[in-house]
């Protein structure tokens, strides 16, 4: 069987010379993997012209939606992939790791999709930046979608994790996806990318596989592209220097294997939780994916008097570890990926033995359940120790890619540190600790050479998710031999695939560009109060300047009776005389409270809920005799998703300032409202109503908003034919 590859919409052979691809546990062959005649210029314009935008013309909420419903849609056939993974050698185990880590990578990314970016083609970046006195002239950063397309080549330990993960940060930017898996197994990715193409969840454009060969793809990426690889530094390296890569100063990001520690701290002695969730988490580490994972625990650091306790208890559980085909029940580790790194992981073992002592395993020892260990690409465990770790380096600059690890000593928590960081820029090490003070001088002195550090005692272990798990929250990357780069990492991942571009000019001008009202721009103001209005016809920018109240002795006394607060600036006429206020101030939550009563207007209408509170200030003390305002603004409206049985809806943000009768600001903040929708999923046009604004327009009716109709993923013009 010859795999496919899927180009320009639709499924292509490669022609010509081809790669054999092997069952891991038999050695049979399953197929050949080749991209002989593909056009790869012409693969990186279909994404440009093609996939490209079809993306950006979606809203963040509609690309976070499609990643959930294709994650729902691969989900419900993934046994089917469970089969076809164990031909890489994958257990039970390894395979939930890859094949649901990747369906739930793109299950995070939908909800932050909808949860942290706005429903809008771009993302505003931070508050805005007053550069002038008057504050008429203004600054503000907006992330915008890449005009080209996201080249991601993959490594051979993930075919489907590997494939998913930057693809959700991709493809939720607006950036079509072209996807160069590891050869060796790119039979599983394929057989995943055959569900994607069939779901037609994805727009034209958005998604192109090629099994084999990138041949001179890289040769065409220019200015607009960006690369992301995994793999060997040594290949990184190669691809990064590249004359286009150079030329275009394209943006590349690379996550290279490294030589990731787990350290004991002198505090987990034998017989603590600490020492024992170590030693369970530096086996599994070892055997998992049979030790083929860039985040795997290569280097295991613990203190000189707990080394032969360390390496015995190792020993111990490693004997309970059972190698052979995975799909035998009890077998806990298969085989590597295929021969050649059988081969590779055997010679960088000879290089290590020069420099420690094998303690634990070797192919003497090993016993292969189920399978022919010389047809299979199998590969015993091994476990070396270092006793002079600071005279013979090896172990900090050679990475046995496999069930390989060495235990090192250190004689205090300073030698500790340096030997960790011997590795050069890892991307995870781990800390096993019950001891605060360790935890804080181990993280201080590792965490600039590591991408991610986690800390683990007996409170958190069990909803740890493990040393070698990198979730979609948090960066995946690290510094120096773990390529200097970052994946994921939340809004992160998706901006590395934005350009962010610093606007300037008036508030009105810059309200109009990000549909989100500023201070000081125009205000449209109407006869109608704007809570009897629908979330359709509320506009940007539109205003209540509320009537005024004037602040009594008896709001305060009252408020305190009601509140229970009675703290001394409210109610100690001396002692708030001695205070910064130097006299008796108003509650801030009482001016809250009295600047709703201002603007709320209380008949049953549109409005449903307060939703929340934002970014609250009090810049001003309010005193007894003060007489408070409100201004009430439309700052944002967010559509809700229609969910059965729920009343449509949207969330409308308000910027809120109070101001004392001397115009002087007291408190501002912003204040979310869940209002009823008239009709479906609308998107409001208010960049006219704001223009309108611009030109001194300010309407006495309100007519209602003009909506755009927004494209859902399952719309015709965003599913594959």
């Amino acid at each position: 069987m010859r795999l496919r590859n899927y180009v320009h919409g639709e499924w292509v052979e490669g022609t010509g010379k081809a790669t054999a691809l092997y069952n891991a546990v038999t050695g049979d062959q399953v197929g050949e993997a080749g991209t002989g005649g593909v056009d790869f210029a012409g693969v990186l314009a279909y994404a440009r012209t093609v996939g490209g935008p079809r993306l950006r013309a979606m809203t963040f909420h509609e690309r976070a939606r499609m990643l959930k419903a294709l994650a729902q849609y691969l989900t419900a056939r993934k046994e089917r992939f469970y089969d076809i993974s164990k031909a890489t050698g994958a257990t039970k185990t390894d395979s939930w790791i890859d094949i649901d880590g990747g369906f739930g990578t793109l299950f995070a990314y939908a909800s932050r999709g909808r949860r942290e970016f706005p429903d809008e083609t771009f993302y505003v970046d931070g508050a805005a930046e007053m550069i002038s006195k008057g504050g008429t002239f203004i600054g503000r950063h907006i992330c915008v979608p890449l005009q080209g397309a996201a080249i991601h080549i993959n490594a051979f330990n993930f075919p489907v994790w590997g494939m998913l993960e930057k693809m959700s940060t991709a493809l939720l930017a607006g950036v079509p996806s072209i996807v160069k898996p590891a050869t060796v197994t790119s039979y599983l990715t394929e057989a995943v990318a055959q569900a994607m193409v069939e779901s037609g969840i994805l727009p034209p454009g958005a998604f192109q596989l090629l099994c084999g060969s990138a041949g001179d793809l890289l040769d065409h990426v220019g200015e607009q592209d960006a690369v992301a690889f995994t793999g060997s530094a040594a290949t990184g390296q190669m691809l990064k220097t590249g004359r286009a890569m150079v030329e275009h100063s394209v943006r590349f990001n690379q996550e290279a294997d490294s030589l990731n520690f787990s350290m004991l701290a002198p505090d987990a002695r034998p017989g603590t939780d600490e020492f024992d969730l170590f030693i369970k988490e530096v086996v599994r580490e070892m055997t998992v994916k049979a030790g083929q994972k860039c985040t795997a625990i290569r280097r295991t650091i613990v203190p000189e008097g707990m080394v032969d306790d360390v390496i015995a208890s190792l020993k111990k559980r490693l004997d309970g570890v059972t190698i052979g085909d995975p799909s035998l029940e009890g077998v806990r580790m298969g085989p590597l990926a295929g021969r050649t790194q059988v081969s590779e992981v055997g010679q960088n073992v000879d290089k290590l033995r020069k420099a420690a002592e094998l303690v634990y395993g070797g192919f003497d020892s090993m016993r292969v359940v189920g399978a022919d260990p010389q047809r299979g690409a199998f590969f015993p465990v091994q476990l070396l120790y270092d006793d002079r770790p600071f005279d013979r380096t090896a172990p900090h600059d050679i990475e046995a890619f496999g069930p390989v690890n060495t235990v090192m000593p250190y004689a205090s928590l300073d030698e500790a540190v340096a030997l960790a960081n011997l590795g050069r820029g890892s991307l995870v090490g781990s800390l096993f600790t019950a001891d605060p003070e360790a935890a804080r001088t181990v993280v201080s002195g590792t965490a600039a050479f590591h991408g991610r550090l986690m800390i683990v005692d007996r409170t958190s272990a069990k909803e740890s998710t493990g040393h070698g798990s990198p979730l979609p929250h948090l960066v995946h990357g690290g510094p120096g031999r773990a390529g200097g780069g970052e994946e994921m990492g939340g809004v992160r991942g998706v901006l590395h695939y934005m350009q962010r571009t610093a606007l300037q000019g008036s508030p009105a001008v810059l309200s109009a560009v990000t549909r989100e009202w500023l201070p000081k721009a125009p205000e449209l103001t109407d006869r109608i109060h704007p809570f009897r209005k629908y979330f359709d016809e509320l506009r940007i920018g539109e205003t209540l300047h509320t009537h005024r109240r004037t602040v009594t002795e008896s709001d305060i006394v009252n408020f305190a009776g009601i509140s229970g607060d009675f703290f001394y600036a409210h109610m100690d006429d001396i002692a708030a005389k001695d205070s910064i206020f130097e006299r008796r101030v108003a509650h801030g939550y009482f001016v809250l409270s009295a600047a709703a009563g201002l603007f709320v207007d209380p008949a049953p209408g549109p409005v449903l809920a307060n939703y929340g509170l934002e970014s609250l200030r009090f810049v001003k003390p309010v005193y007894v005799g003060d007489t408070i305002q409100v201004r009430l603004t439309c700052k944002q409206k967010t559509v809700k998703e229609d969910r059965e049985g729920q009343i449509p809806q949207g969330v409308v943000a308000w910027d809120v300032e109070v101001t004392n009768q001397h115009d002087e600001p007291v408190a501002v903040y912003t204040i979310l409202t869940l209002v009823r929708r008239q009709g479906g999923v609308t998107r409001p046009e208010t960049t006219s109503d704001l223009a309108q604004g611009l030109k001194g327009e300010t309407p006495d009716a309100l007519a209602p908003a003009r909506v755009m109709q927004k494209t859902q993923p399952g719309d015709a013009p965003a599913r594959v034919s």
